[in-house]
């Protein structure tokens, strides 16, 4: 089972902002899933402060090919200045799982 072309991506975003960006990624064919996970608490330094705001975890699945359209339609759609984008390989899935999330990011995919 060859896998070197599918990624998980983590991002996170307000909980408002997150289903909305969520959708629109899944419409874009720039991510076949994108799962939210909820409650999430982040604290963080940024403008010399620490913060502690609540988000929501996104969990985005994709292909390498589509890497660099979902990340520019995660900067051009989330709210904030600096998102979080962090790319992980699969390095192991169920195969019928893989082959469905490489249809549904390909931009004429079926489904």
């Amino acid at each position: 089972m060859d896998l070197t072309d599918c990624r998980v991506v983590y991002v996170t975003a307000a909980p408002h902002e997150a289903p909305d960006l969520a959708r629109a990624l899944v419409e874009r064919r720039v991510a076949a899933c994108v799962n939210l996970v909820p409650g999430v608490r982040s604290f963080y330094r940024w403008e010399s402060e620490v913060h502690d705001d609540p988000e929501t975890l996104m969990i985005i699945k994709t292909t390498a090919d589509r890497l660099e359209a979902l990340k520019a339609a995660v900067i051009e759609l989330h709210s904030y200045d600096v998102p979080e984008f962090i790319v992980l390989p699969i390095t192991s899935a169920h195969e019928p799982y893989a082959a469905w999330l490489r249809d549904q990011t390909r931009e004429n995919g079926s489904g």
